[in-house]
Parts: structure tokens; sequence; C-alpha cells
């Protein structure tokens, strides 16, 4: 995308072809490379090739669970563990530092926003995780966290970090070495990590496929910011897409994607839902709103794909069943 941005922002180091590489070797102690699967019905909806990476198929049903994992690792390789953590989510972040932090033996506290996803509370508590509800979104929930850290001594894992980029990273790098055709992916962008770290495996690789960033309609700091090349606030307001719903984008993620994306889409959440709908009745894949997201987009762009080979990323299956059931009836 080539914007400027004007303030200087905090510099990001992506992570190499080879600390993706051995990071690779972290996130396999837990769970082996997870599927991409070119589906037909998908591909021929879309009019064009169309591979899914399945991060839905994860132990925690969603991609940040890598992250999570070589973020403790780097944390210990360094003699740094700390005896708690603290962070903010609007759950699969906060999946993945609890299960990080239980195989380090690490107490951690985990807030979410008032009425967060009930079943993603579940799962962050069966973890081990003290969860506490504050603030009426993810921002408030993230400074609270951190007014926490500080109060207590715990250390404040946020949700973008160049360590947690190393392990997310792995999942673009097994997804472009898998399917060396693709010309194009999607990818969903919350706090960026994701986006980055498809741009950090890209890069790594010498591979050719641009990325597009995924963002909700609803919760546009990230179209604003590029726009502005500078932070810039936006209300979160999404139904469905509970993963992007950011208020404050990250400066130092930013950075990468302004440098790094091909270009940005937005996604309405009724456009969500129907990607839901099709995700489901071509794959039989549940998917939570944020999960597809990236098919959402890609459909949205179908006439211009034509001809291409398009990667999309499934990030995350955890959705509220009632929930899914309300996106699989909407029409």
């Amino acid at each position: 995308m080539n914007a400027v941005i004007a303030e200087r922002p905090p510099v990001i180091e992506l992570p190499t072809l080879a600390e993706i590489e051995a990071a690779a070797q972290v996130v396999y102690r837990e769970f082996p490379p997870t599927p991409q699967y070119r589906w037909a019905l998908l591909s021929e909806r879309l009019g064009t090739d169309c591979w899914v990476k399945h991060e839905n198929h994860t132990p925690v049903g969603a991609f940040k669970i890598r992250g999570g994992l070589t973020y403790f690792a780097q944390l210990k390789a360094r003699g740094e563990l700390p005896r708690a953590v603290v962070s903010a989510t609007r759950g699969n972040h906060g999946q993945s530092i609890g299960w990080a932090a239980r195989a380090h033996g690490v107490a951690c506290t985990i807030v979410v926003p008032k009425g967060n996803s009930v079943e993603k509370n579940a799962a962050m508590r069966a973890l081990g995780v003290q969860l506490i509800e504050h603030g009426d979104d993810f921002t408030a929930s993230a400074e609270f966290a951190r007014q926490l850290a500080q109060q207590t001594g715990a250390q404040m894992v946020p949700s973008f970090h160049a360590d947690l980029l190393r392990g997310v990273a792995t999942y673009w790098w097994e997804f472009l070495r898998a399917v060396p055709q693709l010309d194009v992916v999607y990818v969903p962008i919350g706090m960026g990590s994701g986006a980055v770290s498809a741009i950090a495996a890209r890069n790594a690789l010498g591979h050719k496929a641009r990325v597009v960033g995924v963002i909700s309609s609803h919760a546009t700091t990230y179209a604003d910011s590029l726009a502005a090349g500078r932070v810039v606030e936006a209300a979160a307001t999404t139904r469905w897409a509970d993963g992007m719903a950011v208020r404050r984008a990250d400066a130092g993620a930013l950075a990468v994607l302004a440098d790094g994306l091909d270009h940005l889409v937005q996604v309405s959440d009724e456009e969500v839902a129907a990607a839901v709908r099709a995700l489901y009745a071509d794959t039989h894949n549940l998917a939570e709103g944020a999960g597809a997201a990236a098919f959402a987009a890609a459909w949205q762009e179908r006439v211009d794909l034509r001809g291409q080979c398009v990667g999309v990323a499934l990030t995350g299956a955890n959705v509220d069943a009632g929930t899914l059931v309300a996106m699989l009836q909407e029409r």
C-alpha cells in the first residue's frame, strides 16, 4: 500500500526464515501443521481456485495459539519467565496465552469486555485462566489489564508483539510452502498479528503472493489509520466479527501493513454472515465471524480474481452456538 506513517512507530523486527522455522518446531511440540485444501464447491462458488488454510483445526480452534507458544518459549529462553501474566482479549488470544502459561506453570489473568462470548470465556476458564470482565470493548479491557499488571507486578502480554509474530508466521509459512502457486491471500485484521505475519512469511520465503488485509466495515481503525498515516481510533460496532472489533490500531502493526499490504478490503456483518454460510455449505467447517472474513473479502472481489489462485485463512471456529444459528439463518 506504501502509505506514509506520519508519526514514528515502534520498530517491529519481522521474523526471519530461520526464526520462523525454529518457531515451527516449538509449535509442533503441541500439534502438527494444520491442513490446507482446495475445496471444489468453494472454488466453483468463487469462480477460481480457492484454497483454505484451516487454523480452525488447532487445539484451541484458532491460529492465536501459535503466538502464545512462541511468546513463552522466548521468555523461557531468555530466563525471563514471570510468576504471573495479564492480558486482554475477545477470546482467541486469551486461550493462546492461557494454554502457554499453563504449560510453563505461570499464573494467568485475562480481561475481557462485558458481554463477551460465553463459550470463549468458558474455554479460557477451562485452561486455568482467572477471567475478569471489564469495559465495554477490547480497548477498554486492554487498558484495564495494563493497570492491573502494574498494580500486581504481573507481566502484561500485549496482543501484538514480535515474539507472538514468530509463532503466527508459522501458519503462513506452512500455507505458502504447501501451495506455492498462490497469487493472492486474504487475511483478517484484528490487532494485526495475522496480517503482519503473512507479510513476514511471504517476504522470508520470497513468495509472489499479494497479501490483502480484511477489516470489518463496522470497526475501521486500520482503514482510517492507513488513510491518515497515523493511529486513528474508530468505534467498533460489529455484531458478528468480534475478532476484528478493535477500536485502536497498533502503531507497530500499522507501519508494517502500510508497506506490505497490497490493499485493504472492508466487509460488512451481512457479508461475514454470508461467508459463514458459504464455508459451512461448501466445506462443512464452522467459522466464527472473523474467521470467515477472508472468504467474505474474496467473494466481494470475485470478479477480479478470475484465473488467479486464491488463498483464504479460516482463522477461527470459536463462535457461540446461538450466534452461529443466527448467522446461518440470516438472509
